[in-house]
């Protein structure tokens, strides 16, 4: 009796050593955890991973980065589910964001610093994801053919003056997507189905390549006026290229409807994961994020606009001039997407 007992009771002190042994572990597993963030990022420059390491060294909380392209991340963490490692997820354009959104891949970031700092069109209003930097998609046009003054609006881009002229990307682009949702809610359905049919019909050539290679067919002289996003334009006119520097400068740029709603603009934006076991610190990235300081590094070098009202933009970017924005909610070019796309289809845009 009394060696069933001992047995017993060495048996009962072997448990009680391997939970105390695993509660450790796990103890340990999420004091690691707290001292990093996983971030989701399609953004791949320099000036971001010396923001980041910044941010380590103030906070010692270490950035670990994940990079693919913008849609691969969104199923990534859509296959990972509550398994996914992602503490925020950072991708280029709204209507991505709304998705992510929508698919139940983000949580709310409440902040009082970001309430205060981020416009209310540029994040989403229950604050599941907020803008970083903002781009511009904007006319540029041929210094030598084309006088500024013939231009105004996006509307007027349907001219029969602009017939064989104008130069855009695809239709399976979210920034033309995106553009296309902007117009279906200040103009309505119908007006933006009747824009677009008539656009395809100015086309200089079928949609192809980005957005650097509208501004090289200008200056090949395959067209005189294109739709692009600025910060690509600040690339060629920085490349190391010549010829990609000749190009950017064979052009100007338009803001167009300056005398009604603004010139439409697009985000990079951040939001944290569903599923993250570190939502203070991931608050507390994306308020650094925004902060002044930083905001002018990330304009200056991708030739972004701030979110901050208080940050200074590149001495470029100043030279293009100051600009009235469209101040629609950046949500609607989610929410509108799948009805920009079928517009796309059914007047044939490329």
């Amino acid at each position: 009796m009394i060696r069933i007992c001992t047995i017993l009771l060495s048996f009962l002190i072997i448990i009680s050593c391997t939970n105390d042994k695993n509660i450790n572990n796990k103890a340990e597993q999420e004091n690691k955890k707290s001292e990093s963030l996983t971030l989701y990022t399609h953004r791949h420059y320099d000036s971001d991973k010396m923001i980041f390491k910044k941010f380590e060294e103030q906070t010692g909380i270490k950035i670990n980065v994940v990079k693919a392209n913008a849609d691969e991340l969104i199923q990534k963490m859509e296959l990972e589910a509550d398994q996914s490692p992602a503490d925020l997820l950072i991708t280029v354009d709204a209507g991505r964001l709304v998705r992510a959104k929508n698919k139940n891949l983000l949580q709310a970031a409440n902040s009082e610093l970001l309430s205060k700092v981020v416009p209310q069109h540029l994040k989403d209003s229950e604050n599941y994801w907020y803008g970083l930097t903002k781009r511009a998609r904007v006319i540029v046009y041929s210094k030598e053919k084309v006088n500024p003054e013939e231009l105004s609006t996006y509307e007027d881009l349907i001219n029969e003056k602009w017939r064989n002229k104008l130069l855009i990307r695809s239709s399976n682009n979210i920034y033309n997507q995106s553009l296309m949702a902007s117009i279906i809610s200040n103009n309505g359905k119908d007006s933006a189905k009747l824009w677009a049919n008539r656009i395809v019909k100015n086309f200089a050539r079928s949609p192809k390549g980005n957005d650097r290679d509208q501004v090289k067919a200008i200056l090949a002289g395959e067209g005189e006026i294109g739709i692009i996003n600025t910060y690509y334009l600040g690339k060629l006119l920085n490349s190391k290229d010549s010829c990609e520097i000749a190009a950017g400068e064979s052009v100007g740029v338009f803001f167009p409807n300056q005398n009604d709603r603004g010139t439409h603009i697009n985000i990079s934006g951040i939001g944290v994961a569903k599923h993250s076991l570190n939502k203070d610190n991931a608050v507390k990235f994306i308020e650094y994020l925004v902060t002044k300081e930083v905001q002018e590094v990330f304009a200056k070098a991708n030739y972004e606009y701030p979110v901050n009202p208080e940050a200074i933009t590149s001495d470029l970017l100043k030279s293009w001039g100051e600009f009235k924005e469209d101040q629609l909610s950046l949500t609607k070019l989610g929410e509108l997407n799948k009805e920009a796309v079928i517009i796309f289809d059914e007047v044939k845009w490329p």
